[in-house]
């Protein structure tokens, strides 16, 4: 995989969300940091070296994906 630079701004907007170490699920990261593809953009940090965390929970009869970032990737984007 080929990932973007950290200073894509697509990455940056997803950075800073998940920044806060909290559970996001992946309509809440689509809205508030206006990106489509939330596991292309997890991945591209990963690769990065995040680590994002991806927890699958039923909330009223549905699933729901949360990503959880715990420990931000390399500076040297």
């Amino acid at each position: 995989m080929h990932a973007a630079s950290l200073l894509s701004p697509r990455l940056v907007r997803v950075r800073r969300l998940l920044a806060d170490g909290k559970p996001h699920t992946t309509r809440e990261i689509v809205r508030r940091a206006e990106v489509m593809a939330v596991n292309a953009c997890v991945a591209e940090l990963r690769q990065h070296g995040a680590v994002i965390t991806c927890e699958q929970r039923r909330v009223n009869g549905a699933r729901r994906f949360y990503y959880t970032m715990t420990k931000g990737p390399a500076e040297n984007g």
